[in-house]
């Protein structure tokens, strides 16, 4: 129970990692503010925490929303009580190569990934800020933790996703930024690159398609690609959700508080 008295924000947890990165934190005892753009998969998430005895409230609706900064960030203080932990998980894909590319497909592809992060970092800042100067004025000192979700096509690219990888080489630069900003906050900010995790954004058997904001868009894995992912991938397969979640709840514990700045690949040594 490391993160006993700690309140988590995850976007995107309905499903998929960042439903397996919720539950992670709660079972190690954080309070978690579950978010996603559809209520259904929101409120299974919270059924997961609540069965568990955890602590959980829902914010549902699409990080692109300007207001819902502001709305994630008010729940977790006013609802449960303080606010420690921000997961920027949200997102998707909307690939094609570049020609190809509308742009509607690169803005709405950059809006989710990186400028939604950014517009709840700017929200949490004044918390944050206040917080930090009253413990100090205290004598103490209290870690909170930012992670960043990067992917292994943001660091080294990956043909037909040029607004994907831009977005997720942006969230590093964010990332990297904020590290230098808040430190004097005691506030970590790091990213996790993840590489093929079996979601429903990669599974080449899966729907093939998802409803996002009257979209519907193409997702999966070739499935010549996925048949050779066990000769790319050095651990022989795909991660899982739990082993993504794993990765996102090293650095929000107290071992990693002098940890900042940094990018954890979680890519099963994908050589990329």
């Amino acid at each position: 129970m490391n993160l006993k008295d700690r309140v988590a924000i995850v976007t995107g947890a309905g499903r998929g990692i960042g439903q397996a990165i919720a539950v992670k934190l709660a079972s190690h005892g954080a309070r978690i503010v579950v978010n996603d753009l559809d209520a259904e998969p929101a409120a299974e998430t919270v059924a997961l925490i609540e069965k568990a005895g955890g602590q959980v409230a829902a914010v549902v609706g699409s990080v692109t929303a300007s207001e819902l900064a502001a709305q994630l960030v008010d729940t977790a203080v006013g609802d449960l009580g303080g606010l420690d932990i921000i997961v920027n998980n949200a997102g998707y894909t909307w690939d094609a190569v570049i020609q190809k590319t509308t742009d509607e497909q690169w803005a709405a592809i950059l809006d989710v990934h990186l400028t939604a992060p950014f517009r709840l970092l700017r929200a949490v800042q004044p918390v944050w800020k206040r917080l930090s100067e009253a413990e100090r004025a205290a004598g103490t000192v209290r870690h909170r933790k930012v992670v960043n979700v990067s992917s292994i096509s943001g660091l080294a690219g990956n043909p037909g996703q040029a607004n994907y990888a831009a977005a997720k080489a942006g969230i590093v630069g964010l990332t990297k930024t904020l590290a230098k900003e808040w430190g004097r906050y005691a506030v970590n900010v790091n990213a996790v690159a993840y590489g093929v995790i079996g979601t429903r954004l990669t599974d080449p058997t899966g729907p093939g398609h998802i409803a996002i904001n009257g979209r519907q868009l193409t997702v999966g894995i070739n499935h010549d690609i996925a048949a050779g992912l066990g000769r790319a991938i050095p651990l022989g397969r795909p991660g899982t959700v739990d082993e993504a979640a794993g990765a996102a709840y090293l650095l929000c514990t107290p071992e990693a508080d002098y940890i900042t700045g940094e990018v954890l690949v979680c890519a099963g040594g994908y050589a990329f």
